[in-house]
């Protein structure tokens, strides 16, 4: 298997710290995105494992990423039989790392199971079987019953916006279910530390379409089972 040099990854990408002015954001895409899976399979032999190879962690971890965490990290991709690069997270979005929610289906199997347990400013690289990436199907340029090999680097977990301590921060009466007003609250609050030129309606529109996708009863209410996607005991 060839081993896959970071030098020709990519081009060199300096970070930039984004980390303030997203919560408004971050909630509306979490709460309106359609949650996928992607193509999986399982062996004869049962179900593969993601190789995991850490190739730095740093000394302090205070937490470590664990599933519905809101991750930031790039994370480039290369097919295992050649090398041949699939994906390079640092020539999209101008570089940018990405933003996703962790053991949600955002990425492929193979990387939700490699990215679980990681530090802030830990390296890791993964080798993913097909089962656990493209399956039997492949997807563009990636072929049928391919391994893969991600490295990753994580730079930011943060608590999800589906998470218990969210909706409590949302739930200002402390009532178990979410208001239009509490709602209207929150995202006024997180537009302020935006800093953003924004159509006045913006605002109105996230809100309606944050309701419209969660008000599942039709009460006018986001209840905590509504809200949460990840089933906590807590709520």
């Amino acid at each position: 298997m060839p081993r896959v040099s970071r030098a020709r990854a990519c081009h060199t990408w300096r970070v930039r710290s984004e980390m303030s002015a997203r919560g408004a954001l971050l909630l509306y895409l979490q709460l309106s995105a359609v949650v996928f899976s992607p193509v999986c399979g399982q062996t004869e032999q049962g179900e593969e494992q993601v190789k995991i190879e850490v190739i730095y962690r740093p000394e302090n971890c205070p937490q470590k990423s664990k599933r519905g965490d809101l991750l930031n990290a790039h994370y480039d991709g290369y097919l295992a039989k050649d090398g041949s690069k699939i994906y390079c997270s640092r020539t999209d979005n101008e570089g940018h790392p990405k933003w996703f929610t962790l053991g949600v289906g955002q990425v492929i199997k193979g990387l939700d199971i490699g990215m679980t347990g990681m530090c802030e400013g830990e390296k890791r690289k993964l080798i993913i079987p097909p089962s656990l990436g493209y399956g039997v199907i492949g997807r563009d340029k990636i072929p049928a019953n391919s391994t893969l090999i991600f490295e990753t680097e994580l730079y930011v977990v943060r608590r999800g916006p589906r998470s218990m301590e969210s909706f409590k921060s949302i739930d200002l009466d402390s009532d178990r279910k979410l208001s239009h007003d509490e709602l209207k609250l929150y995202l006024e609050e997180e537009f302020k530390r935006d800093n953003r030129n924004r159509d006045p309606s913006f605002k109105d529109r996230v809100l309606t379409d944050i309701l419209r996708k969660n008000d599942r009863d039709g009460d006018g209410y986001i209840s905590a089972a509504e809200y949460n996607v990840f089933h906590h005991d807590e709520l």
